[in-house]
């Protein structure tokens, strides 16, 4: 390579992506320095006689294969949003947080529900008892939608959910309250996780069978694509994946086969690969493995580019773009000394930077015990901020490219997840890998070798299994009511007293008859229906009668 290709190439880039961006959205300081006044620039690139390869596998942020960054001057312009997975007892109560996670300086919602409600249960529902508000908020209808955002204004503030079985039923609700807010469907801003089948690989939050579960999310891009085109229609998780005791590898390679999957089914369905793949998110964990994670991240974003443009034929450079949520490994965090979480927080929070992540959320110390407290959570938001605002990893783009190390990780770990994936095309694709129990016995036999390694003493678990210290665990604990699920039964039958019985039972109908119907939208009907407070428990009723549930092989 020439120092004139090199050099033309970063002219073309600032000219074409650069000076654009600068335009719409200075960048955050007319100059960085270090601590020592050396100043910082925007990009650093290779010396012309060592370039090698630089532009076929690194290329510039925000431009094809997008291994630097999506974004051309990437934190420099804006920082990553800093999300605080929360959520727990009724819809009032996690309102509360959420206000006071804003007011602590994060800059986007990340609502969990309940258990119930993730697999489309009112709280009322006999299924539902002893599972209501425990391990997230609980959502009935869109009275509880209504609560859950009150004062928050969905124009400025993006939502993220973690739902995906009735994801669309969800979603919405909160098209439901924009409505009510006056906020037009173009203007919101968020993320619904919608991904299925990792819930079949990896964490059993699912109620259809593949089939009409992959019709739902079609269906959901399609009316996105044309009514709320700033929404991420899906989040595909690699994040469950990781926590079931997947390899980083694995994360890649199963979560990417995952996305080929949605790609095809949305193909099959009519729609065009432009009209939706920008609208397409992904989730990554963050583990403790510091250099493997950022490369992680590097390669996932090159190999997605390259599906994308070579196996897909997409033309708009954004449906190249793998966009990503991570969020540190859960599956990490240790009951003993919880305090050290903290600095295994802080290590894969940095590692999620370095790597370029779009949206961040940090664990909090305590959630190997219980759900978080406020305090743990400031903590948690806390990383963050010193990590924005003090480390300076934020000052240049893509800080670790042109490491030795860093390189090799990234085309190893790219070079092996391409062969998993080629594998699992030969399969014919994730969903026939998934029911032959190939992807799960992978992951399976991945936890199985880390299990043993941490009880042999080889992988060193600090608290665990040395450096173990006499615990008094008088550790503050976040504990649910138990009279949330009371009150929360009374909130819907409130709502099912005071509604039009009659619009509700020709919403059912309506809702039925299209289910029936491959090719009929549903998503018109979900708006339609919650808006006349039908709850969720009354959709999803409907649509297992008419799709079935699904029910995991023998040998899961």
């Amino acid at each position: 390579m020439t120092k004139a290709s090199v050099s033309q190439a970063a002219n073309i880039w600032y000219e074409t992506l650069v000076a654009p961006t600068l335009a719409r959205t200075p960048e955050r300081k007319p100059q960085f320095f270090t601590a020592s006044e050396i100043p910082v620039d925007r990009l650093y690139l290779p010396k012309d006689e060592l370039a090698g390869d630089y532009l076929e596998k690194l290329g510039f942020p925000g431009d094809y294969p997008f291994t630097r960054g999506v974004q051309p001057t990437m934190y420099r312009g804006r920082l990553w949003t800093m999300r605080q997975y929360a959520g727990f007892g009724t819809a009032a109560e996690s309102n509360r947080r959420y206000k006071y996670l804003l007011e602590q300086g994060q800059t986007g919602l990340s609502v969990a529900f309940d258990l119930p409600t993730q697999i489309g249960y009112d709280a009322d529902d006999p299924m539902a008892y002893g599972e209501v508000g425990k391990v997230g908020v609980a959502i009935s209808s869109l009275a509880d939608m209504e609560t859950l955002l009150d004062g928050i204004p969905l124009d400025k503030v993006s939502v993220s959910m973690t739902i995906n079985a009735p994801a669309a039923i969800l979603l919405a609700m909160v098209i439901g309250v924009a409505r009510k807010q006056g906020v037009p469907e173009t203007a919101l801003r968020g993320t619904v996780q919608n991904d299925i089948l990792k819930e079949y690989i990896a964490r059993g939050t699912y109620i259809f069978p593949p089939q009409p579960s992959m019709r739902l999310i079609t269906d959901l891009f399609r009316y996105c694509s044309r009514h709320v085109p700033k929404w991420n229609t899906i989040s595909i998780s690699g994040y469950h994946i990781r926590e079931a005791g997947s390899t980083a590898v694995q994360e890649v390679a199963f979560t990417l086969a995952n996305g080929m999957a949605y790609v095809r089914a949305a193909l099959e369905a009519g729609l065009d690969i432009d009209e939706f793949a920008g609208q397409l998110s992904f989730f990554f964990n963050a583990h403790n493995h510091l250099l493997e994670e950022v490369a992680k991240f590097r390669a996932a974003r090159r190999l997605w580019a390259r599906i994308m443009r070579e196996r897909f034929g997409a033309k708009d450079p954004r449906s190249w773009s793998l966009r990503f949520h991570t969020q540190t490994g859960g599956s990490t965090l240790t009951a003993q000394q919880p305090e050290n979480n903290i600095v295994r927080v802080t290590l894969q929070a940095l590692a999620a930077v370095l790597g370029g992540t779009q949206s961040l959320h940090t664990n909090s110390m305590d959630e190997a015990l219980a759900l978080p407290t406020e305090k743990a959570v400031q903590i948690a938001l806390r990383t963050q901020q010193i990590i924005a605002y003090e480390s300076g990893v934020a000052d240049t783009v893509d800080p670790l490219a042109g490491s030795y190390f860093i390189e090799y990780l990234t085309d190893e770990i790219e070079r092996r997840a391409c062969e998993y994936i080629e594998r699992i095309e030969a399969m014919g694709g994730a969903v026939r890998a998934i029911e032959e129990g190939f992807i799960q016995r992978e992951i399976q036999e991945a936890a199985y070798r880390t299990q043993q390694a941490i009880e042999s003493g080889e992988q060193i678990v600090v608290g665990v299994n040395r450096f173990q210290v006499p615990e008094t665990h008088d550790h503050e604990i976040l504990r649910v009511d138990e009279a949330v699920q009371a009150e929360q039964i009374a909130r819907v039958q409130a709502v099912r007293a005071r509604r039009d019985t009659h619009r509700v039972a020709a919403w059912l109908e309506q809702i039925e008859r299209a289910a029936r119907d491959p090719q009929a939208p549903l998503m018109p009907l979900f708006i339609g229906a919650v808006q006349d407070y039908v709850t969720l428990g009354e959709i999803c009723g409907v649509l297992r009668r008419v799709f079935g549930e699904y029910q995991p092989p023998m040998w899961v």
